[in-house]
């Protein structure tokens, strides 16, 4: 018997696990590197937004100096080069095409999103974090020379190093940077690099004593009955509509905003004075800067029944002026606002409805369902599993096409398995 097919066959098989042993401890070198330089960079990122926070607390009067802050952060991104600022959009159209994210983008977009918070900006803080870490992944990536499919690799790792620094949510962290960028497929190849590029930079924002995020929740129900299960059901759906209105919301000011008021600076300084101006008209400084002391109320069991619709408005209004941060911190806090109202409607317990509100709403304004479930079991525990998989899952799919970031793509429908390759809206 003429055996050298099977030799063939086995120098073939050593080959592969060659590669993959290489490719293996390659890319655990590479997401240390980039777990231990993002971390550190988030780790800063963090004192310095919480800096930011604790000095407008103690100085009121900084907010008054919200549309002054406008005009310095236009002007930095100005004398920087930088003319049309893309967001977090940039960072996922890196991922997916040849589209670099300069090196110059992390130390803009973290002085703006500190100043943005110093004066009371209605705007969260994981869109710098996005683009913090895919700057600094990418510029790590060109001093190793890597290609343009390990380049888009390394971005993702940095997304999720960061990401997971800020909020100590390693798992949901991993799996959002592969998640977002192409809705209905997952770009498992940035596993191993994102999960350990995560841990570590976990590892270090907690070694520098940053606590990871977690909130108690109270009125869990004990098992998967039928009619708390039903009332979860209703709830998801009525947050689905609230994360198409916020989408709808930010994008439809920002356009307005664009056309109106073309002149950045104009724009900025506008902007700020509506911010403040919205202040005053709803009498409450609550929408200020992140707002996560209303989330950990409203998750406590109290929240004032208007509340998610001003912080809609205010962070569509801060963003749309040019102002810099995140959409996911705001849509926290409208999801949870809205889940304790609606919930306690409904006959949910108002903190754990808080609880579905949150992770049902950010469902539906990223499209992640898988990231969903993990940042509800990292928020809030494992109780209640199957509410939280109910909320989500129907939140995923009646939200539609609509997104927070306009370069995400529908790679395959929501409602058949069908192949569409679509824009988000």
């Amino acid at each position: 018997m003429d055996i050298r097919p099977l030799r063939s066959a086995a120098a073939q098989h050593a080959a592969h696990a060659r590669d993959y042993l290489f490719s293996f401890f390659r890319w655990s070198v590479i997401a240390c590197l980039v777990g231990g330089a993002v971390g550190l960079a988030g780790t800063a990122f963090h004192f310095a937004m919480d800096k930011a926070t604790e000095a407008r607390e103690l100085f009121p009067f900084l907010v008054w100096l919200l549309p002054l802050g406008g005009l310095v952060i236009v002007f930095l991104y100005r004398i920087c080069g930088v003319y049309e600022s893309k967001g977090t959009n940039l960072v996922l159209s890196a991922v997916r095409s040849e589209e670099r994210v300069p090196f110059r983008m992390a130390p803009l977009i973290f002085a703006s999103t500190v100043l943005t918070h110093l004066f009371g900006g209605s705007a969260g803080r994981e869109g710098a974090a996005l683009q913090l870490g895919g700057s600094l992944a990418q510029t790590l990536g060109r001093f190793l020379h890597l290609d343009e499919k390990d380049m888009h690799i390394i971005t993702m790792c940095g997304m999720s190093a960061c990401f997971s620094a800020l909020f100590g949510t390693p798992l949901a962290a991993t799996v959002f940077s592969m998640e977002v960028v192409s809705v209905g497929i997952m770009y498992y190849a940035a596993l191993v690099p994102c999960a350990v590029a995560s841990l570590i930079a976990a590892g270090i924002s907690g070694w520098f004593g940053v606590p990871p995020t977690f909130f108690s929740v109270s009125g869990i129900p004990q098992a998967a009955a039928l009619v708390p299960m039903l009332r979860t059901l209703v709830l998801a759906a009525l947050c689905a509509a609230i994360s198409v209105t916020f989408c709808y919301i930010l994008h439809g000011s920002s356009h307005l905003f664009q056309r109106f008021l073309p002149n950045p600076y104009l724009r900025a300084f506008l902007g700020g004075c509506g911010v403040l101006g919205l202040m005053l008209l709803c009498g409450s400084r609550d929408y200020l800067g992140a707002g996560v002391p209303v989330i950990v109320q409203a998750i406590s069991g109290s929240a004032h029944p208007t509340a998610f619709l001003w912080k809609m408005i205010f962070t569509a209004t801060t963003l749309a002026a040019g102002f810099k941060g995140g959409e996911i911190v705001p849509t926290f806090f409208v999801g949870a606002t809205f889940g304790c109202f609606a919930g306690a409607l409904l006959g949910l317990p108002p903190s754990f409805a808080a609880a579905l509100g949150l992770c049902a709403v950010f469902c539906g304004v990223t499209n992640c369902p898988l990231t969903s479930m993990l940042i509800a079991f990292e928020l809030f525990g494992f109780s209640g599993a199957p509410y939280f998989l109910l909320a989500v899952s129907v939140s995923y799919m009646l939200s539609g096409y609509y997104s927070l970031y306009s370069k995400q793509k529908i790679v395959y429908s929501k409602y058949k398995p069908e192949y569409i390759d679509a824009p988000t809206r």
